[in-house]
């Protein structure tokens, strides 16, 4: 079993909803990635998204675009992230790990050697977000064969019929998207989310995670009551982005965040 879905297979047993952080990776600098990511987990991080920096995240709020401009200019490529994620599993051998990004900088480096150097690195899955499933005959069977999980966006706006199609293609997780907008923008509301989920429980026996529009613990834990996971990414960057001159302090203010999150959803 993929490691995602043997965390998820574990958090099942448990009765406990999955708690999915995400950072951009080289953010503010790449010497200090690797730390973030122990700290997410210390802090209670079920699997963690690595952002794969890019010059024009288009379905990224301000906050991850400026998060992508920190890490660029550090000179950051995708192939240090499999560096950072090959220096993680000496340590970590256990916590998934999803690379999140588009299409642009796989195609650049090369469909086959990216799914090769990721399984090599230790990743389990991959969400590319501007490769809809309709597109990803040749992408998906490479990341199969390999071990790594295609995972793939549903939105509010998705039609019925397009969300089975995403569900066949599907892998690892569906991550709902619970807003009409781009990252860190207005706040969700969890009974909107339930009505959307609904109809996917139909399609999928997939875990189905919740993005966008979680802040802290009581959005977190009201989205936990519905979705069998939450993914939070804009208000950890937001803490790095605030320390990004002191980057030692940085852990601390990650795991404060998640912690929050953590324990409202074992609530």
């Amino acid at each position: 079993m993929n490691r995602i879905d043997q965390r998820f297979a574990a958090l099942k047993a448990e009765g406990r909803r999955a708690l999915i952080p995400y950072i951009t990776a080289g953010d503010p600098a790449p010497q200090h990635t690797v730390g973030f990511m122990h700290a997410l987990v210390a802090a209670g991080g079920d699997v963690i998204e690595l952002g794969v920096p890019f010059s024009d995240p288009m379905a990224d709020g301000p906050v991850i675009q400026k998060a992508c401009e920190r890490a660029l200019k550090k000179g950051v490529r995708l192939s240090h992230l499999f560096e950072m994620v090959s220096e993680f599993r000496r340590t970590d051998t256990e916590t998934p790990v999803v690379l999140m990004g588009y299409l642009n900088p796989v195609e650049r480096l090369g469909l086959e050697n990216f799914a090769d150097q990721a399984a090599e690195a230790g990743v389990d899955g991959v969400l590319i977000v501007d490769m809809p499933p309709e597109e990803a005959d040749e992408v998906g069977p490479l990341l199969k064969s390999r071990g790594l999980a295609s995972i793939f966006l549903v939105a509010p706006t998705t039609s019925r019929a397009r969300a089975a199609t995403i569900c066949a293609h599907g892998e690892g997780y569906l991550y709902y998207v619970s807003l009409k907008g781009v990252t860190g923008s207005a706040t969700l509301n969890a009974d909107d989310v339930a009505e959307h989920l609904a109809p996917l429980r139909e399609m999928t026996d997939l875990p189905l995670c919740v993005g966008f529009g979680i802040r802290d613990g009581a959005s977190a834990a009201e989205v936990g009551k519905v979705a069998d996971g939450v993914i939070v990414g804009s208000a950890l960057v937001n803490r790095i982005a605030e320390n990004a001159e002191q980057p030692e302090a940085i852990p601390a203010a990650l795991e404060a965040v998640l912690g929050e999150m953590r324990q409202a959803l074992d609530a």
